[in-house]
């Protein structure tokens, strides 16, 4: 069970042992913007290869696809983010921090002691005003309005407007979906806690097209699959995560219906995936803006209509929190504590660290031989012959690092290398030759 009760304890073990940097750290750091170090990109890969796998190599009724960052502009005057994608702001006329204005309770001024925005005398806060959070650029030499581009704040809308060409090339008939994984960008007035809220983030993104009057039982299949997802292929415990059903009152314009499900963080129950009910929105309104035809025509001369959409939408950066928050715990082992992620074997960015027991008598060369045979069969592997067994041993505990391979004395007499669990401790004898064998079969458990 996690036993992570601070997010200033994971932002430090990230750093140590690789997985997150803060971005232009040399230069005092960008601020909400975060580095994958060696760790961090494998265990991201991870999570996306198996999000791309439950999604769309598993099915036959979902198309991947990759779409472009920098889009059309109308593309976004029809998706309602040129008008209708904005927070509100307050701006401090005195120390020119910004908040936003429907979070001012939460909010801290910069001041010390720390207080909210507004609670000092000298502070005067103006009044709230509307701020966009697409990210605005220019295309081509000239920088004038006719010019004007956004950098995409989410990918579905790139799933929207190929929804003709998948559903042709592909040959799929309704229902059917369209995925992709890829980077969005918010400008957004208040990010912070670690990775969970970040101007440039990664979503996993799926767009199921349906008829309607069938979207409701489309909406708890999909419901059900993604939590089934969490909790099946991610690793992750069952009371950790819960569904939140939006209110009438906390409906986008868009839906008509919506549920996150929420994962509880050291900084409380947030959200991390969500299901919505987008009726025929997105592709009417696109029909609108560009004049072209986003109707369905069912095979055999049946119906015509624009499809309802049910979208699974999850952040990337948000699961990989999300893993490494439930496998964080703390064991005492007597004299000291260990420090372990248990991330599920599947996800782990290292599935075996591979130590000589001392620097002489070969036991190097035959460790470096049995690294060579990791790399060769692709099982991702780490090779340490610094500092005692129990320090190497803590590293990659820490690391997550299911199990630890050791060459010993034992190993030039008969072959055999110790396996070394993470999770339960237990050593086994195992033949030098089969290790890889007998380590791939418990990732296929």
């Amino acid at each position: 069970m996690s036993q992570l009760d601070s997010m200033d304890k994971l932002v430090s073990l990230t750093k140590r042992r690789g997985y997150v940097f803060q971005s232009s750290e040399i230069y005092g750091g960008t601020g909400s913007v975060w580095d994958y170090g060696p760790l961090g990109i494998e265990l991201k890969r991870n999570i996306k290869e198996a999000w791309w796998s439950a999604m769309v190599h598993q099915r036959d009724d979902v198309e991947g696809i990759e779409a472009a960052i920098l889009m059309h502009p109308r593309v976004w005057e029809a998706s309602g983010h040129v008008d209708g994608f904005t927070d509100p702001l307050v701006e401090c006329k005195v120390c020119k921090k910004r908040f936003r204005a429907d979070e001012l309770e939460g909010a801290r001024c910069g001041r010390k002691p720390s207080k909210a925005p507004g609670a000092f005398k000298a502070c005067e806060l103006g009044e709230p005003r509307l701020f966009n959070l697409m990210f605005k650029t220019f295309m081509g030499p000239v920088e004038e309005a006719a010019a004007t581009v956004y950098l995409r704040p989410e990918t579905a809308q790139g799933s929207y407007v190929n929804f003709l060409n998948v559903q042709t090339t592909a040959r799929q008939k309704v229902p059917f979906g369209v995925a992709q994984i890829g980077k969005a960008f918010r400008n957004e007035i208040t990010p912070g806690n670690f990775i969970f809220r970040t101007r440039e983030f990664e979503q996993a993104e799926m767009q199921f097209f349906v008829t309607p009057g069938t979207d409701e039982e489309w909406f708890e299949h999909w419901r059900d699959a993604r939590m089934d997802f969490h909790t099946g292929t991610l690793g992750i415990r069952a009371e950790s995560l819960r569904f939140s059903e939006h209110g009438p009152d906390e409906l986008a314009h868009y839906a008509k219906r919506a549920v996150d499900i929420q994962y509880e963080f050291p900084i409380g129950w947030k959200e991390l995936e969500g299901i919505h009910n987008r009726t025929d929105f997105d592709l009417d309104r696109h029909q609108q803006y560009s004049g072209k035809k986003m109707r369905y025509v069912e095979p055999g001369g049946g119906g015509r209509y624009i499809p309802y959409v049910v979208e699974t939408a999850a952040g990337v950066d948000r699961m990989l929190l999300m893993v490494l928050s439930d496998a964080y715990y703390e064991q005492d082992m007597g004299r000291d504590r260990r420090t372990v992620l248990g991330i599920h074997p599947r996800l782990a960015p290292v599935k075996a660290a591979i130590f000589p027991l001392v620097r002489k008598d070969g036991l190097p060369e035959i460790a470096t031989r049995l690294h060579d045979a990791f790399k060769a069969a692709a099982v991702p592997s780490f090779y340490d012959a610094a500092g005692s067994i129990g320090r190497r041993y803590r590293r990659q505990d820490e690391a997550g690092t299911p199990w630890c391979v050791t060459v010993d004395g034992r190993t030039n007499e008969d072959g055999t290398v110790t396996v070394r669990d993470r999770d339960t401790l237990e050593q086994v004898r195992v033949n030098a030759d089969g290790v890889i064998d007998y380590l791939r079969e418990r990732l296929a458990r």
